[in-house]
């Protein structure tokens, strides 16, 4: 088990911070990324806990009670990453005497977010590597639409009338009984939908983008993207100074690629905003350089969202630059601009030079692009004091 430790000797504690390392590549980059506190000279209690497989497979449960408190006694939570593996695969990596006691596997981030009402995941993508020509980002919704828990392995008694109704008008589909489909619903609420477009027209003028634009398939999905464009047009009149529309998804996707400047805020549901904020992060240059925040009304987390990576840990390989960028947006949550500017103008001044990891053709390691960005990072926000190395934090609080 962690303990939790002060960083940033001789400074007052000024932030309480919640870290969670997790599996995977998710450790390395945490301790690599830690230091940048002290190279900020922010003064920080890191309150380390535990989360992920390791905790699914010890006890069936991969997110543990003491694990929750210490998320309710910090002001914020930082994620390195975690693993999630389908059904089958987690009732097998239980010990025998929990195996087949009922235990589900609930991903720990989808728990978070539900549990913690965080209903906007905001995924910020920059022209990192070239000459700044774009600078959007994609808000997802995190608790409703199609991931919002409505799916079945089979047909539910209560959709049965619905389904034979279509089956009568001559619908396409062939089945035999409510075994013999299954199905997922898509779940929108009015108070879901005005409290995600409230928030994504809040960040436009906050960040200085001039344009909302709403994600969705209204020609296919008609009536539940009718009612999602009615809440969407009572909540931008309150927004007179931000334009707005509604485009098809596999459209965005498209000028995505081919023009992404003419993007500022792109808003979508859970799925569609899955898909967007990945592809994103691939326009900008991979899953090396996507943070990630969770942010509800009265709490958040993040979290770099290359996720677990096993196959590439001890390896050196990983660009750790997404954690550092994650912490950005940790910092400019908590009004900390000029530190996340900071952090932000180091990652891109490195990541354009020819200190790269593998993903981007280079042959540094994890801990040498690590190393440069805090060079960098002293460089642009100079600190009173020089900051302990990465393990020896992790190894401090161990």
């Amino acid at each position: 088990m962690f303990m939790q430790r002060e960083i940033g000797q001789g400074r007052t504690a000024s932030l309480k911070l919640c870290v969670l390392p997790g599996d995977g590549i998710g450790t390395e980059v945490t301790e690599l990324a830690l230091p940048v506190f002290d190279a900020l000279n922010i003064g920080c209690v890191f309150d380390l806990g535990d989360i992920g497989w390791e905790c699914w497979k010890a006890g069936g449960d991969p997110v543990p009670p003491e694990t929750w408190q210490k998320i309710a006694d910090n002001d914020v939570t930082l994620l390195g990453a975690v693993t999630s593996k389908p059904l089958r695969e987690a009732e097998a990596a239980l010990p025998p005497h929990l195996q087949g006691k009922g235990h589900p596997f609930v991903s720990p981030v989808v728990q978070l977010r539900q549990k913690l009402g965080l209903f906007a995941n905001i995924r910020p993508v920059t022209d990192v590597l070239g000459n700044d020509r774009f600078r959007f980002t994609v808000i997802r919704e995190n608790t409703e639409g199609l991931y919002a828990g409505l799916d079945f392995g089979e047909i539910p008694e209560a959709f049965e009338p619905l389904l034979k109704t279509r089956e009568s008008r001559g619908a396409p589909w062939s089945r035999n009984g409510a075994g013999d489909a299954s199905m997922a619903v898509r779940l929108q609420t009015r108070a879901g939908l005005f409290r995600l477009f409230r928030f994504a027209f809040d960040y436009a003028r906050r960040q200085g983008f001039e344009k909302v634009t709403w994600a969705d398939k209204p020609n296919v999905l008609r009536h539940s993207g009718a009612f999602a464009r009615e809440c969407l047009e009572a909540v931008a009149a309150e927004y007179p100074d931000i334009d707005w529309a509604i485009e098809n998804i596999d459209a965005i996707a498209l000028w995505m690629v081919r023009r992404p400047e003419r993007f500022g805020v792109i808003v979508a549901e859970n799925m569609f905003g899955d898909i967007l904020s990945d592809l994103g992060a691939g326009v900008m240059g991979g899953l090396g350089f996507a943070p990630s925040a969770n942010i509800g009304e009265a709490g958040a987390y993040f979290e770099p969202v290359h996720g677990s990576a096993p196959q590439y840990v001890g390896q050196g390989k990983v660009n750790p630059s997404a954690m550092f960028l994650t912490i950005a947006l940790l910092l400019e949550h908590l009004g900390r601009r000029a530190e996340a500017t900071a952090i932000e103008n180091a990652v891109s001044q490195v990541a354009r030079s020819e200190c790269r990891t593998y993903d981007l053709g280079g042959k540094a390691t994890t801990d040498e692009v690590a190393a440069a960005i805090l060079e960098r990072v002293r460089a642009l926000h100079p600190a009173v004091a020089q900051p302990d190395s990465a393990r020896k934090i992790m190894e401090r609080t161990a």
